[in-house]
Parts: C-alpha cells; sequence; structure tokens
C-alpha cells in the first residue's frame, strides 16, 4: 500500500496559514495534492494536519485528513515524527510518499517514475534533487584571520557551465521510503536512489523563492490537469457579484441603481482586443443597467438555468469546454463553474462557489475581479503558445 502524505501543520512562522494561501488562484496545497492524484499511483493520499481550515482545504482537493496531534504540531516537531504518528495510526501503509505542500511545481510525471523505483526496482528510499550549478567556497568567521579555499573548484581552471556537469542537492519535493526504514527512525536509507527534477519543476517556498515570483513560476511550470490548456475563446461573467459588487441602490423613486469598477471594464476591453468573446449572464432582469453601462456585450438575463444558457452558448459557437472561461459567485454558478475549462470568482464569493472554481481572485465582485480574472487568463494563454513553440 502506497500512500502519499502531506504535512500541512497550521502553525508558521513565517506567512499564515501558508499551506492554504492562495498561490496563482489554487491553495498551496491543491497543487501538489492535483498532482498526486492525477500521477495515479498511489492507494491512499492524505494530509496531516491540525488545523480545521486545512483540513476542509485538503477534502476539497479530494484527500484524506489524518488529524494529528498536539504532542506532533509543535514548532520544534520533525516531519518524522509525525510521518512515524501516522503509521502507527494506519497499519495498511507500506510505503509512504512524504510529499511537501511547498513544492507548486511537481508534476505527476515525477511521482510515477518515483513510485516504479521504489515499488519495483526494489529500493527502500526515494528522494528528490535538482542540479545546481554553483562554486562553493569554504566560510570564513568574522574575526578568524585565515583565507577561504575552494571547495568544488580550481580557481585556475575554472569551468564553463556548459562543461561543468554540477552537482545534485535536495530540492525537498519529496521523501518516499518504506515502513521498515522510518520505524528505525530513517527517511533516507537502506537501498538509497535519488530522483533528479528539472530545475524549473523545483520550486521551494520556504526557501529561496518569494510568493510572486512563486506565482510566475507556478503560471509558466505548474501542472494544472490531465487535458492540455487550450487557447479561450469565450468568457461568460455573472453580472451581480462578479462585474458589479452584488450591491442594488434604490431612490426615492423607486429606480434602481448598481455601481461597477472602471479596471473591469478595461479588463474586458482587453480581452475583445484578443479575441476572446466577453458574454455576461444573470439571475434577474437588469436590461437597463446593461444599457446604461453600455459594454457592447451578448447579455441573457432573467435566467433560470444558466448551465443551459453556457451550453448553447458553446455549441453555437463550436467551441470545447476547454475553450470556454466562467466567472462566478453565487450557488446558480456551480455547475457552470465545473464545467468551464477555466472558472473562478470572486473572492467574496459564497463558499460552494469558492469549492467549485480553479481560481479564487484577489479582488472582491465589483472591485476589479473581472481585470484580475482576465490577467489571469492572459497568463495562461502565455502557457498555451509556449507549449505550442515546444
Amino acid at each position: 500500500h502506497l500512500a502519499a502524505l502531506v504535512l500541512a501543520r497550521g502553525g508558521s512562522k513565517g506567512i499564515p496559514l501558508k499551506n492554504i494561501k492562495l498561490l496563482a488562484g489554487v491553495p498551496l496545497i491543491g497543487w501538489v495534492l492535483r498532482a498526486a492524484i492525477d500521477a495515479g499511483v498511489f492507494h491512499s493520499i492524505w494530509v496531516s494536519t491540525d488545523h480545521d481550515e486545512i483540513e476542509k482545504v485538503a477534502k476539497q482537493f479530494g484527500a484524506q485528513v489524518h488529524r494529528r496531534s498536539p504532542e506532533v504540531s509543535q514548532d520544534s516537531s520533525t516531519s518524522l515524527e509525525a510521518i512515524t504518528e501516522f503509521l502507527n495510526h494506519h497499519h495498511e501503509v507500506d510505503i509512504v510518499g512524504n510529499i511537501q505542500a511547498t513544492s507548486p511545481c511537481l508534476h505527476p510525471s515525477d511521482l510515477i517514475k518515483v513510485a516504479d523505483l521504489i515499488q519495483k526496482e526494489g529500493f527502500d528510499s526515494v528522494f528528490s534533487v535538482v542540479r545546481r550549478h554553483q562554486f562553493r567556497w569554504s566560510e570564513v568567521k568574522k574575526g578568524e584571520n585565515k583565507m577561504t579555499e575552494p571547495q568544488n573548484l580550481n580557481p585556475a581552471k575554472r569551468y564553463r557551465r556548459q562543461d561543468w556537469p554540477g552537482e545534485l542537492y535536495e530540492n525537498g519535493s519529496f521523501y518516499f521510503a518504506k515502513r521498515h526504514l522510518i520505524e528505525k527512525g530513517y527517511l533516507q536509507g537502506g537501498k538509497m536512489a535519488y530522483y533528479e527534477m528539472r530545475a524549473e519543476h523545483s520550486v521551494d517556498i520556504d526557501i529561496d523563492i518569494d510568493w510572486p515570483i512563486a506565482e510566475q513560476r507556478v503560471l509558466s511550470f505548474g501542472y494544472f490537469g490531465k487535458e492540455p490548456l487550450k487557447e479561450v475563446k469565450l468568457l461568460v461573467c455573472s453580472i451581480d457579484g462578479c462585474l458589479t459588487n452584488g450591491r442594488i441602490y434604490v431612490t426615492e423613486d423607486h429606480k434602481e441603481m448598481v455601481s461597477y469598477d472602471y479596471r473591469d471594464i478595461v479588463g474586458i476591453d482587453l480581452l475583445k482586443k484578443r479575441g476572446i468573446q466577453v458574454r455576461l449572464i444573470s439571475d434577474r432582469d437588469c436590461s437597463k443597467t446593461l444599457s446604461a453601462m453600455q459594454l457592447g456585450c451578448v447579455a441573457k438575463v432573467n435566467v433560470t438555468n444558466k448551465l443551459q444558457v453556457l451550453k448553447d452558448w458553446q455549441e453555437d459557437m463550436g467551441l470545447s469546454w476547454k475553450e470556454v472561461a466562467y466567472l462566478g459567485n453565487e450557488e446558480s454558478d456551480v455547475e457552470c463553474l465545473k464545467q468551464a475549462g477555466m472558472s473562478g470568482v470572486p473572492a467574496d464569493a459564497c463558499a460552494t462557489a469558492q469549492k467549485a472554481a480553479a481560481y479564487i481572485c484577489k479582488s472582491r465582485g465589483g472591485c476589479g475581479a473581472v481585470r484580475e480574472f482576465a490577467e489571469h487568463i492572459f497568463l495562461l494563454l502565455e502557457k498555451v503558445n509556449s507549449a505550442r513553440k515546444q
């Protein structure tokens, strides 16, 4: 029994609840859980946590949850202690694949190859490494009267990067080990093997990268699902709560007014310039509001079945679902969010809509969410174009 185990403690000295903080619109832990599930090599996938919100997100992404004890949830607790506790409660598990939540560029192909190493080739432990081309020098502590010495080079004959194979360093993405080894107090031991990951996939937020840079790396090199991304041709946006903030102002003479953010109008214009159609949808009759906004978009109001309207538009345009994006915020949008190839919600969307969406905006509805989602679409289109060139 090969089990994937992601350790996700609630406490974090650096970033509060870092493991579920949104990275490129997805909770950090969601990136590795998606890769583990799609690898298809694990008999079970677990998140070990002491926090209710992390448990909620883990289950949302399809993982089972092991509630770890306070004894192994301290700042001083080690990964080995948490893994050992997990094994004590799950006697069916023979091999643990400890996957780090802070490695969002992990791909299923890596996990499949590692599973083969430990299950078919008889290794007791396998861990991830990355190749680096860095020259090392001995440290000279302050006050010491001595010279530094080269550690892995001859200064008189320095290698060119392309002529030097470099060195292998642990990158912390994963540690696979058999039960008997862990019970002896080791994650690495017995018949050992390393697995070399590609440098662009070797992202460790804990060590050497900050959040904005990590988001760019994930958008460029992250794993987005089994099916390849396609160029988006249609964005359907819910009006109330996405394009507007959902509030309706009523004057003394019973006229309705809504507010919108000019940034969202610019976002719609940018989408159109990229050849992406933008269509609007609403549960209520807001035709007068749309007329006043003069957006020039096809719109459908008074809709009782949003999914049917979305299907009709998709079929009329001859699009695959991968070419359709949807921005919604309410329960009436959930089925559309699940169906669309690219889905998003504003930061203040209802819980069920957030659960169904692949991207959660930092902006609230009516406060730049449409523009933000448009920028997300553009970044993913760059990934599509890059993949085509390769």
